[in-house]
C-alpha cells in the first residue's frame, strides 16, 4: 500500500507540476498579448489592413474596442494565475503541511512575476507590432468566447463607477484626434528624435484651424498697391519693380480696391502691344478683386485658395474696410517657415543692434519677430508689436520710455502721433 500511495504521490506531484507550468505559459501569453495590443500603432495597423493583411485587420479590430479587449484577456489571465496557484499551494501543502501556504505564495510570486509578467511584457513592449500581429488571431477567439461575461463585467464596473459620479463613457474621447497627434510630437521632440524645425512644422499644421488671417496677412500699412489711373507706363514700371507677382489696384484710395494685376499678364499685354505702351489698359487684364472676412481661418482659407485655384485674397473687417491681403505663400509659410527666393528680401524695418537687442518698426508683425528670432512674443492681443507694446502698457507711451514685460525690454525710438513707429527690442537672459 505504501509503495502505491508513493507512485501516486509522485505522479500527481509530476501531472500538477506540468500543470501550473502550462498555466504560467498561459499566463505569459495574456501579459504579453495584452501590452503588444495596447502597445501596438494604430496608424501601422490601419495602413497594413488597407494594403490587405488579413492580420492587421484583425489587429484593428480588436483595438477599436480597447475595454472589451483588455476585460477579455485580464479574465483569461486572472483564471490561470488563480488556477495555477490553487494548484501550487495544493502540491506544497502535500509537502510541507501547513508551511506549505507560506512556500506557495512564495514560489508563484517570484514565478508569475519574472515569467509571467516582466519577460512576455518587455519582449512584447520591445516588438509590440510583431506580436500583436501573431496573437490577433487567438486574442480573437478568446475575447468572442468571453464576450458575454466581459459585456456583464462591463455593465457592473459602468454602474459601480456611476455611483461614485464617474462616467468613463463621456470621458474616453478627452483628447481629440489633433491633441492626440500634439501630445506625440511633443513626446518625440523630448526624447531627442524629432528636431525641432519639424516639430514647428507639424504643430503649424495643427494650428492652422485656430489661426486667422489676420494674423497672417500682409498689413494694409505694407500692403503694394498701384493707382488704376496712373499712367500705362507708371503702371508697367511699378510692376517690374515690384518683388510680387500679384498687384491690387484702387481707385481714388487704397480703400477701394477695384482689381488685381498678374505681373505675366502684364508683360504678355505689353508683348501684344508691340512695345507701345500707350496701347496698355490694365483695366482689359486685371481679374475681379476676392474679399475675405479677416476672421477665416488659415484651414479654411488653404481650402478656398485650393477651391478656387487662387493664390491671392483680400482681407477686410466687419464693415468692410480694407486690413491687409493674404496669400498662398503667406499660409505655406506659417507651416515650413519664410520661404526666399532671389526677388524676397529679409523681415523689413527690423535691424540688429551691436548690443544684442534689434531695432524694430512699430508695424513689423510679432509672428514674423518671432520666426525670425525663435522667440516666444505673445500674439493674443496684438498683430504688431507697437500694439503689443499699447496693449501692456494701456497708453501710447513717449519717446525714450522704457518698459520690461514677458521677459523682454522695450525701449519706444520713434513716434508719429499716436502711432509707435520704431522701437528697440531685447531679450533679457
Amino acid at each position: 500500500m505504501d509503495g502505491d500511495a508513493a507512485t501516486l504521490f509522485d505522479t500527481n506531484f509530476w501531472v500538477t507540476t506540468g500543470v501550473i507550468f502550462i498555466l504560467l505559459l498561459l499566463s505569459g501569453f495574456f501579459s504579453g498579448s495584452e501590452t503588444a495590443l495596447t502597445a501596438a500603432s494604430k496608424a501601422r495597423m490601419h495602413r497594413q489592413a488597407a494594403s490587405g493583411n488579413k492580420k492587421a485587420k484583425r489587429v484593428a479590430h480588436l483595438i477599436e474596442d480597447k475595454e472589451r479587449l483588455i476585460g477579455a484577456i485580464l479574465l483569461g489571465n486572472n483564471l490561470v494565475n488563480i488556477l495555477a496557484s490553487a494548484l501550487a499551494t495544493s502540491l506544497f501543502m502535500r509537502m510541507a503541511g501547513e508551511q506549505g501556504v507560506v512556500y506557495a505564495t512564495l514560489v508563484m510570486t517570484v514565478l508569475v512575476l519574472i515569467f509571467a509578467e516582466v519577460l512576455p511584457k518587455s519582449y512584447a513592449i520591445a516588438n509590440p507590432d510583431r506580436m500583436a500581429l501573431r496573437v490577433a488571431g487567438i486574442i480573437s477567439v478568446i475575447v468572442n468566447v468571453f464576450a458575454p461575461i466581459v459585456t456583464l463585467v462591463r455593465i457592473i464596473v459602468r454602474l459601480t463607477l456611476k455611483l461614485f459620479g464617474v462616467d468613463i463613457i463621456a470621458m474616453s474621447s478627452a483628447l481629440s484626434a489633433q491633441d492626440e497627434i500634439r501630445s506625440t510630437i511633443d513626446l518625440y521632440r523630448h526624447e531627442g528624435t524629432l528636431v525641432k524645425e519639424d516639430q514647428n512644422m507639424l504643430g503649424s499644421i495643427l494650428d492652422l484651424q485656430h489661426i486667422t488671417v489676420e494674423d497672417a496677412m500682409i498689413h494694409r500699412s505694407a500692403m503694394r498697391a498701384i493707382d488704376i489711373n496712373s499712367k500705362s507706363d507708371d503702371i508697367i514700371s511699378a510692376v517690374v519693380r515690384s518683388p510680387y507677382t500679384r498687384l491690387p489696384l484702387y481707385d481714388g484710395n487704397v480703400e477701394n480696391i477695384v482689381g488685381v494685376v498678374h505681373a505675366k499678364d502684364v508683360l504678355t499685354a505689353v508683348r501684344r502691344a508691340a512695345g507701345q505702351k500707350h496701347r496698355f489698359n490694365v483695366k482689359r487684364i486685371m481679374k475681379k478683386p476676392w474679399f475675405v472676412p479677416e476672421t477665416t481661418t488659415l484651414k479654411e482659407q488653404l481650402k478656398a485658395f485650393r477651391e478656387r485655384k487662387a493664390h491671392f485674397a483680400l482681407v477686410v473687417d466687419e464693415y468692410g474696410a480694407i486690413q491687409g491681403l493674404i496669400t498662398l505663400e503667406d499660409i505655406i509659410e506659417e507651416i515650413v517657415g519664410d520661404i526666399a527666393d532671389e526677388h524676397d528680401f529679409d523681415v523689413a524695418g527690423v535691424r540688429s543692434m551691436g548690443d544684442g537687442s534689434l531695432q524694430v518698426e512699430g508695424a513689423v508683425s510679432i509672428r514674423d519677430l518671432n520666426r525670425m528670432m525663435d522667440w516666444t512674443l505673445p500674439d493674443e492681443n496684438a498683430i504688431t508689436i507697437a500694439g503689443l507694446v499699447i496693449h501692456e502698457v494701456e497708453a501710447i507711451p513717449i519717446v525714450g520710455k522704457t518698459y520690461v514685460f514677458d521677459g523682454f525690454q522695450y525701449e519706444i525710438t520713434a513716434r508719429a502721433r499716436n502711432q509707435i513707429t520704431s522701437l528697440t527690442v531685447k531679450k533679457l537672459r
